[in-house]
C-alpha cells in the first residue's frame, strides 16, 4: 500500500479546494459551501487513516515517507543551502493527520446545525475559513523541515484571526481576534530568530525537505553540528538558547504562561471554531512542534526542564481560574490552557509518548466538550451563563451523556481516556524527576495539585448546566437540536470513553500484557528517520542528561502514583457534587472573597499587559523617538542643511553667462596677485 504515500499532499489540498469553492462559489451552493467542506475533510480523513494503516503495517523503509515537493532555492556555490517544501510521514505525523482530519470533519458536520439555522450572514466566508484552517494545520503536520513548519505555523495563526473575528460587526470578536494575533505574533518573533539560529547551527539540512527533521535528530545523535560561539556560549548553553527561542512560538500558540491571555478571549468566535482551535489546530500546533523537534530538544536538559516547569505551572495556574468562571465556554477555555500545560510537562519530563498520548485523547474529549457546549448554547438561544441553565439532563439526554463522557475523561476518572493519558504524564515526570531534577519535581507537584482543581471545575460545570431544577424559562423549554449536532457528539463520546485502550501502560507494567500500542506505533518506522521513541531515549540516557534517568519506582510506586492522581480527581469531583448537585445551587466560591476577585480578573494578567504596553512600552518608544529625531536625525539633518546652504551659495554664481565667468576669473587672479604681493611671496 505504499502508493498511499503519493496521495499525502492531497490530505491538505482537499480542504484547500473546499476553501476556494466556498469563498468564490459558496453563495450559490446548498448550505453555502458546507457540503464541499464536509466532503473535503471526509476525504482527508479517509486518506489519513490509510496512511496511518500503511505506516503501522509496513516494514523497513516502507513504514515512512520523506520526499521533496518543491524547491524554492537550489543549493549552489553562490547559495550554499537549499530551501524546499517536502512531505515527512512517520508515526507521529501519521497519527496527527488522523486526529486533525477527524476533528475537522466533525466540526464541519456540527456547523450545519450550529451556523446555518441562525440566520447567519457570511457563511461562505465561514466555511472558507474552516477549509483554510484545516489545510494549514494538515500541511504543518506533514512539513518535513523547520522553514516549511514555520510558514504553516504562521498561516494557522492567520486563520485563527479570521475565524475568531468572524462576527466582526460586533464589538467583542474583532478585539479578541486582534489580541490573539498580536500575542501569538510576539511569541513567533522568538520562533523566527530560533529558526535562523537552527539553520546557523545545523546548516542546509535544517531547511532541506530531503533531510529535514530526521536530519536534526541524526546530527543530534551523532554530535554533527556547527555550534555557534558568537556569544561565547558552550555547546549546551547554545542549544538551550536556541531551544528557548523556538519555545517562544510554542508558548504563544499553545497558550502557555505568560502568553495564554488570548485564548479565553478567543471564545468570542463561533463555538465550532473554538472546538477546532482548542482540540486539533491552533493550540495543538505548539505542542506538536516540540514533539516534532524532540531530537533537537533532547540536546538540552535545561531547555527540557524549563518546558516541564512552565507546563506544570500553567496546568495549575489555569485550573485555579476555571473554578470561578460562570460561562460554559470560559471554563473550557481555561481547561484547555491547563491540559496543554500537562502536555508540555510530559515533553519536558522525558515523556514523549505520554505527551503525544495526551495530545490525542485531549483532542477527542475537548472537541466533544466544546461541541457539547455548542449544543447547549443552541438550546439556550446562545446564552452561555451556567447559572441560567440547570435541569437539561432530562431535556437533552444525548448531549448530557456524551458531555458526561467528555467530562469524566477531562477529570481523569477511570477508565475514561483522560485517566490513562494524564496519569502517564504524571508518572513519566515523576520517574524522571526522581533523577535529581528539581525542575521536574516542581512541575510534577504542580501538575498533581491541578488534578484536584480539574475534577472540581469540571463537575461544577456539569452539575450547574445539567442537574438540579431549571433556573430560567430558556432552561425549562430548550430549543431541540438535530442529528448534525448529535452525530458528532456520539462519535466523540464513544472515543472519549474508549480511546485510552491504545496505550494502557499501567496495565502492561502490572500484568506484562503487550497493550502499549501507541508506544509501539511511535517507535516504529524507518531506522534512517531516527524519529522513533528509542532514539530519544538514547539521547536522554547520555551523560549530559544524568538527571533524566528514569528511576525504578516499581509496581508499588506505579500504583501509588495512579491512586494519588485518581484520588485527587475524585476528591475534586466529590466536592463539586456536594456543593452543586442540588436543586437550587448557590455560588460557594463567593466565600473566597478577594481570592475570587483575583481569579475572576485572571490574576490581572490583562491589566498588567495593558500597563506594560501603555505604561512602559509607549513611553520607552517615545523616548527612543525623541532621541532618534533630536540626536540621530538632528546630526544628519544638520549636515544636510549646511551642505544645502553651501550649494545654494555656489549656485548663485553658476549663471551660464561666459562674460560673468571671465570677470570672476579675472577678479580671482587680481586677488591672488595682490595677496602674494602683500605677503612677499612670489614677487
Amino acid at each position: 500500500m505504499t502508493w498511499v504515500y503519493d496521495l499525502v499532499p492531497a490530505i491538505a489540498l482537499l480542504p484547500l479546494v473546499s476553501f476556494v469553492v466556498a469563498l468564490f462559489a459558496g453563495k450559490y451552493l446548498p448550505k453555502k459551501g458546507a457540503l464541499a467542506g464536509i466532503a473535503a475533510t471526509g476525504g482527508s480523513l479517509v486518506l489519513s487513516l490509510l496512511v496511518a494503516l500503511t505506516v503501522a503495517t509496513s516494514d523497513g523503509a516502507d513504514a515512512g515517507y520523506n520526499e521533496t515537493l518543491y524547491t524554492f532555492l537550489e543549493g549552489s556555490s553562490s547559495a550554499p543551502f537549499s530551501l524546499e517544501l517536502g512531505v515527512l510521514v512517520d508515526p507521529l505525523s501519521a497519527l496527527m493527520l488522523v486526529v486533525v482530519s477527524l476533528i475537522s470533519f466533525l466540526v464541519h458536520v456540527f456547523s450545519l446545525g450550529y451556523m446555518n439555522d441562525e440566520g447567519e450572514t457570511g457563511l461562505p466566508r465561514y466555511y472558507a475559513g474552516l477549509g483554510l484552517f484545516s489545510f494549514s494545520m494538515l500541511a504543518f503536520v506533514f512539513a518535513s523541515n523547520i522553514l516549511m513548519a514555520f510558514m504553516f505555523f504562521e498561516l494557522v495563526g492567520l486563520c485563527s484571526y479570521l475565524l475568531i473575528g468572524f462576527w466582526f460587526r460586533e464589538a467583542g470578536p474583532p478585539s479578541a481576534a486582534k489580541k490573539a494575533f498580536i500575542v501569538t505574533r510576539f511569541g513567533d518573533y522568538f520562533f523566527l530568530v530560533g529558526v535562523v539560529a537552527i539553520f546557523a547551527t545545523f546548516g542546509t539540512g535544517a531547511f532541506a525537505g530531503s533531510e529535514s527533521f530526521p536530519h536534526l535528530a541524526e546530527q543530534a545523535l551523532q554530535g554533527e553540528h556547527a555550534v555557534n560561539t558568537f556569544l561565547g556560549l558552550g555547546e549546551q548553553a547554545w542549544f538551550t538558547v536556541v531551544g528557548l527561542l523556538v519555545l517562544g512560538g510554542v508558548i504563544g500558540k499553545s497558550a502557555q504562561f505568560p502568553l495564554h491571555t488570548w485564548l479565553p478571549d478567543a471564545m468570542e468566535g463561533p463555538t465550532p471554531v473554538s472546538a477546532l482551535i482548542h482540540a486539533a489546530t491552533m493550540v495543538a500546533a505548539g505542542v506538536f512542534l516540540v514533539a516534532r523537534m524532540y531530537g533537537f530538544y533532547a540536546l538540552s536538559p535545561t531547555a527540557l526542564g524549563v518546558i516541564a516547569f512552565i507546563g506544570g505551572f500553567t496546568a495549575l495556574f489555569a485550573a485555579t481560574m476555571g473554578v470561578v468562571k460562570q460561562e460554559l465556554k470560559q471554563v473550557l477555555a481555561y481547561s484547555t490552557i491547563s491540559q496543554y500545560g500537562y502536555m508540555m510537562l510530559a515533553l519536558g519530563g522525558g515523556g514523549y509518548v505520554a505527551a503525544v498520548f495526551h495530545l490525542t485523547t485531549h483532542a477527542v474529549f475537548k472537541a466533544l466538550l466544546f461541541l457539547g457546549a455548542g449544543s447547549v448554547i443552541i438550546a439556550m438561544h446562545h446564552n452561555e451563563n451556567m447559572w441560567d441553565m440547570g435541569g437539561l439532563k432530562e431535556r437533552m439526554p444525548v448531549t448530557y451523556w456524551t458531555f458526561l463522557s467528555g467530562s469524566l475523561a477531562l477529570a481523569g476518572i477511570f477508565p475514561f481516556a483522560g485517566f490513562w493519558s494524564k496519569d502517564e504524564v504524571l508518572y513519566e515526570t515523576l520517574v524522571h524527576g526522581l533523577g535529581e531534577s528539581p525542575l521536574l519535581l516542581g512541575g510534577y507537584a504542580m501538575g498533581l495539585l491541578a488534578v484536584a482543581f480539574t475534577g472540581f471545575y469540571t463537575f461544577r460545570m456539569v452539575f450547574l448546566t445539567f442537574h438540579g431544577e431549571p433556573r430560567t424559562d430558556l432552561a425549562e423549554d430548550p430549543e431541540p437540536v438535530r442529528w448534525n449536532v448529535k452525530g458528532p457528539l456520539v462519535v466523540l463520546g464513544v472515543l472519549a470513553a474508549t480511546l485510552g485502550a491504545i496505550n494502557m501502560v499501567p496495565v502492561k507494567k502490572l500484568t506484562g500484557a503487550n497493550i502499549d500500542f501507541l508506544h509501539q506505533f511511535l517507535d516504529y518506522g524507518p531506522e534512517s528517520y531516527l524519529t522513533g521513541v528509542h532514539h530519544y531515549a538514547e539521547l536522554l540516557e547520555t551523560e549530559a542528561f544524568a538527571g533524566y534517568g528514569a528511576a525504578d519506582i516499581g509496581t508499588t510506586g506505579l500504583l501509588v502514583s495512579a491512586g494519588l492522581s485518581l484520588g485527587l480527581a475524585l476528591a475534586g469531583a466529590g466536592l463539586a457534587y456536594r456543593l452543586y448537585n442540588v436543586p437550587e445551587p448557590v455560588e460557594h466560591t463567593d466565600r473566597l472573597g478577594r481570592v475570587k476577585t483575583l481569579l475572576m480578573h485572571n490574576y490581572y494578567q490583562d491589566e498588567f499587559q495593558v500597563w506594560l504596553a501603555t505604561g512602559l512600552t509607549v513611553p520607552a518608544a517615545k523616548a527612543a523617538d525623541t532621541f532618534d529625531q533630536g540626536i540621530i536625525d538632528g546630526v544628519v539633518d544638520g549636515i544636510s542643511t549646511a551642505s544645502r546652504a553651501a550649494g545654494r551659495g555656489v549656485r548663485r554664481i553658476q549663471t551660464g553667462v561666459v562674460r560673468n565667468y571671465v570677470a570672476l576669473l579675472t577678479l580671482g587672479l587680481i586677488l591672488l596677485v595682490g595677496f602674494f604681493g602683500v605677503t612677499g611671496g612670489w614677487f
